[in-house]
C-alpha cells in the first residue's frame, strides 16, 4: 500500500528526509519549552510507527526473519522510509527528555521488538528483516543528531533573550 505509493513517487522519501533535516532542529528548538505539545506530537509519531509496522498486509508468510545488511541510499524508497520512520520519534523524545542518546537505544530496542513481532505474528502478513532494524536505527541516530541541534538552538535562543 504505502510501498506502492513510494515506488510510484520515489522523490518523496528524499524530500521528506531533507525536510526533516532542515525543519527538525528548528521545530525541536521551538518545542523545547513546550512539553505538552511535544508529548502530543511524540504520541502521534509513535502511533504512526505502530500503524505503519503492524497494519495487516494481504500476504501469508512463514515464521522467520530475513538477514540482510544493506545500507539505505537515496532512491531506495523502502529502506529510506524505514530511516525516516524513526527520525521524528527520536527527535521529539530527545527534546522532551533531553537525553537523545538514550532515546537512540530505546528506539533501536523498539525496532528489534517490532521485527520480532513481525517474524512470529504471521497474522499481520508483515516480514521481518534485519535491514529494517538497521534502517530504523540509522533513522534514530539521525533523530538524535537533530535533537542535539534543537536543544543547542533552544539554549542559544534563550541566552540571547536574557541579554
Amino acid at each position: 500500500m504505502i510501498s506502492t505509493f513510494l515506488v510510484t513517487y520515489p522523490w518523496l522519501t528524499t524530500t521528506a528526509l531533507m525536510l526533516l533535516i532542515v525543519v527538525g532542529p528548528l521545530a525541536g528548538a521551538w518545542l523545547a519549552d513546550r512539553p505538552r505539545a511535544t508529548r502530543v506530537l511524540l504520541g502521534l509519531s509513535i502511533a504512526a510507527v505502530l500503524v505503519l509496522t503492524f497494519a495487516p498486509a494481504s500476504r501469508e508468510l512463514e515464521i522467520g526473519c530475513s538477514v540482510e545488511w544493506d545500507l539505505p541510499r537515496l532512491g531506495a524508497v523502502e529502506l529510506m522510509a524505514n530511516v525516516i520512520l524513526f527520525v521524528p520519534v527520536v527527535l521529539l523524545a530527545g527534546v522532551l527528555t533531553r537525553r537523545p542518546i538514550l532515546m537512540v537505544a530505546v528506539a533501536s530496542g523498539a525496532s528489534v521488538l517490532i521485527e520480532l513481532v513481525q517474524a512470529f505474528a504471521t497474522v499481520f502478513g508483515r516480514s521481518c528483516s534485519t535491514n529494517d532494524w538497521l534502517a530504523n536505527t540509522l533513522g534514530a541516530l539521525l533523530g538524535a543528531v537533530l535533537a542535539v541541534a534543537a536543544l543547542w538552538l533552544a539554549r542559544s535562543f534563550q541566552a540571547r533573550i536574557r541579554r
